[in-house]
């Protein structure tokens, strides 16, 4: 069988840039040698591509870029009919690389808000994970959830603030905040992700500080009710049709499940998979992630996660908290522990997600 040239995407000008060295490392050992010729692609906090032909422990650490010799100026070509890298020398020559398809392991910012998808559908080149509108909708949490409540998804209240208005009108601002839930209230960026600027607020002084470090990150701040209760991802694959997870469970063992907690060695966060719900519940959740995914166009893969919390008739009340088209691949990330618990490896995950982007959509 003939190798496939896949290109690994890396890095970004992206919050979340460290996120995406350790998610490509894993990916790159992962991956069949017998099945891919590993191209990767390293682009810096500042925007710059580069060739990289270093290796996967670099990229991981976080020198690749400090390794001049392994490193040449590269960028897609929008041109469709070349399916090409173009890499250029430093004597200001370039050479062209066939592509057969792109792996974008980018989160966050200029990485899986749209932004690089479209540069990708512009270049005509197959690559995993949804395409622009998608992945600029599922960024964006307060789309989102206005898509989504309009087909009737639970989810917890909130409401969405410009940044720009927080001198104008932060009376009025804060008034509408506390006549939509009491405290405490959930404070994030709308674009962003691995819970980067998000705080849980306990009082009103504290709401200001927490939309102003929201704001570091995005020019909209979505406010909404904190929901105590279970920590609930599923992963989801497919393109027409999906195939769903087992549903984990994050229990964080911190005040809420921020980035240090995400992503630390140190992290005291535990995962049990299945999470403890009840089984009708797990079938809840898998079932509205299907019906997510099919409303926003999902394609290739989402991670899908959810609140369950009791109600008071004593039921199971699953509340949709947000969804994340370009999940982590980290040894530690959900997404790919999720599947690898259902029997998947961590190579079959890589090879079916490259068979859809190729338009291959057998899943069963």
């Amino acid at each position: 069988m003939e190798k496939l040239d896949l290109l690994i995407l890396f890095g970004g000008k992206s919050s979340e840039y460290e996120v995406s060295l350790v998610s490509t490392s894993s990916i790159i050992k992962n991956a069949d040698p017998e099945k891919y010729n590993i191209i990767t692609v390293g682009i810096t906090k500042d925007g710059d591509w580069y060739h990289y032909a270093g290796d996967a422990d670099a990229i991981k650490s976080g020198d690749w870029c400090s390794e001049p010799e392994k490193l040449e100026r590269a960028a897609i070509s929008p041109s469709t009919s070349d399916s090409a890298l173009l890499i250029f020398g430093k004597d200001g020559s370039y050479r062209s690389r066939h592509i057969d398809v792109i792996f974008p392991v980018m989160h966050g910012a200029f990485s899986e808000d749209g932004t690089l998808q479209g540069l990708l559908q512009i270049s005509g080149i197959p690559f995993v994970g949804c395409k622009c509108c998608t992945s600029a909708i599922g960024m964006d949490k307060g789309f989102a959830k206005m898509i989504l409540k309009n087909v009737g998804i639970h989810m917890a209240r909130s409401i969405v603030v410009n940044a720009a208005m927080l001198e104008k009108g932060y009376p009025q601002i804060l008034e509408r905040c506390e006549q939509m839930s009491p405290y405490p209230l959930f404070v994030k960026p709308a674009n962003a992700g691995s819970s980067v600027g998000a705080s849980k607020v306990t009082a009103r002084d504290r709401l200001l500080p927490a939309m102003y470090e929201a704001a570091k990150y995005d020019s909209k701040v979505v406010v909404e009710e904190f929901v105590k209760g279970k920590e609930c991802e599923v992963a989801v694959m497919g393109k027409k049709s999906f195939i769903t997870s087992t549903v984990g469970q994050i229990v964080p063992g911190s005040d809420f499940y921020d980035y240090d907690t995400k992503y630390s060695p140190e992290s005291s966060a535990t995962y049990n998979i299945p999470a403890d719900i009840k089984e009708e519940t797990q079938l809840t959740i898998r079932r509205t992630a299907t019906q997510i995914c099919s409303v926003l166009g999902v394609e290739g893969l989402a991670r899908v996660d959810f609140f369950v919390r009791r109600a008071p008739g004593g039921q199971e009340e699953v509340i949709f908290n947000e969804i994340n088209t370009m999940p982590g691949f980290t040894e530690i990330s959900m997404y790919p522990k999720l599947f690898m618990h259902d029997g998947m490896s961590y190579g079959e995950i890589i090879d079916r997600l490259v068979n859809l982007a190729l338009g291959k959509d057998e899943l069963a």
